[in-house]
């Protein structure tokens, strides 16, 4: 395994982060466990969940994902083997069973007082907010449109006061935020560059892969300046790139079959790249999962790509993608259909 540091932290974590948003839908309690055994013998010190969790979010299954956690924390003892990362959800018509009123210091209270609860711990490493309260543009909305009957008062400060006070606690020791734009990170920088009592934000959760590489146009330059790392979500674009879904296939049990409207990384434009990322994989005798994996590891504002996996032999191979060194003539090839077909999947 590799590691690297959260920023502005001496806290180590694998680059590699297991991601958990199936545990409690897709996969049972047993297969949770099983794969969090296999990820930290493998060096994965590094686990991101969510109050939300399990996706798609649904009342009957909310939060299983972090009581998951929780029962492999009780049984083995090891919190403090992991450094662990969750989220608070967003105001949203898909969570209003949670609450309705977004990041108020209530709410955030509520919401951190669940999660160590069930997660069964005493204090989460980094917290992030999940989005933003304010309309933009985040899960597959490509560019900003403005409507001048939308209201938000800026908060931002408040909500940094809350975590703020959340820490001096102990309950929190970082703060990170989640599909997040270049104006979003910016504001949580400048409330902290300010007021000093403030904390800084240490890491953005944004989606980043071979059909999705808008982080690079406003947010690659902030996070390199401003030392805030990307910890990159959805690096397969739910699974399109393993290839399964080439040649208008939907396996038994896949996202896509189960979930049809999760079609943001299905477009024909998108599936035209993925079949010249698939050849070029080809041509180079690697998998396509692991070149896509393998690709955004080597990204400079990276500091840990959160792979999932619904069984074991797709988590084994995802976590081997570390030890994948991909050639510059590979990489060349990457650029060259990058170009051809530039960020097909918003």
């Amino acid at each position: 395994m590799k590691y690297t540091h959260l920023p502005h932290t001496d806290i180590e974590v694998s680059k590699i982060c297991l991601g958990t948003m199936t545990w409690g839908n897709q996969n049972t309690e047993e297969e949770g466990h099983e794969q969090m055994d296999y990820a930290l013998d493998q060096g994965i010190n590094f686990f991101d969940t969510a109050e939300l969790y399990p996706i798609p979010a649904h009342p009957d299954r909310h939060s299983l994902t972090e009581k998951i956690i929780g029962t492999w924390f009780k049984k083995n003892g090891n919190r403090d083997k992991v450094v662990l990362a969750s989220k608070i959800a967003g105001k949203a018509d898909f969570t209003k069973f949670i609450r309705t009123t977004g990041f108020t210091r209530e709410s955030i209270i509520e919401a951190l007082e669940g999660s160590l609860k069930r997660l069964q711990t005493d204090y989460i490493d980094l917290y992030q907010l999940h989005w933003p309260e304010r309309n933009t543009n985040y899960f597959g909305q490509r560019g900003y449109n403005h409507q001048a009957t939308d209201y938000w008062e800026d908060n931002i400060h408040q909500v940094l006061e809350t975590l703020r006070d959340l820490m001096r606690e102990g309950k929190i020791r970082h703060v990170g935020i989640s599909n997040e734009t270049p104006w979003g990170t910016m504001r949580f920088l400048e409330e902290s560059k300010v007021h000093a009592s403030l904390p800084r934000t240490i890491t953005i959760q944004n989606p980043y892969n071979l059909l999705n590489r808008l982080f690079e146009v406003g947010l690659a330059e902030i996070s390199m300046r401003e030392n805030i790392g990307l910890l990159a979500y959805s690096p397969l674009g739910f699974g399109v790139l393993s290839g399964k879904y080439l040649g208008n296939r939907l396996p038994e049990g896949s996202r896509i079959a189960l979930f049809p409207n999760y079609k943001r990384y299905s477009s024909e434009t998108a599936v035209k790249a993925t079949r010249k990322y698939y050849e070029l994989a080809q041509e180079h005798n690697i998998s396509l999962a692991q070149m896509a994996l393998a690709y955004v590891n080597t990204r400079p504002f990276l500091t840990s790509n959160i792979i999932g996996a619904t069984s074991m032999k797709q988590l084994k191979e995802n976590i081997g993608s570390i030890d994948i060194t991909l050639t510059a003539e590979l990489i060349e090839g990457i650029e060259k259909i990058h170009n051809e077909h530039p960020n097909p999947a918003p």
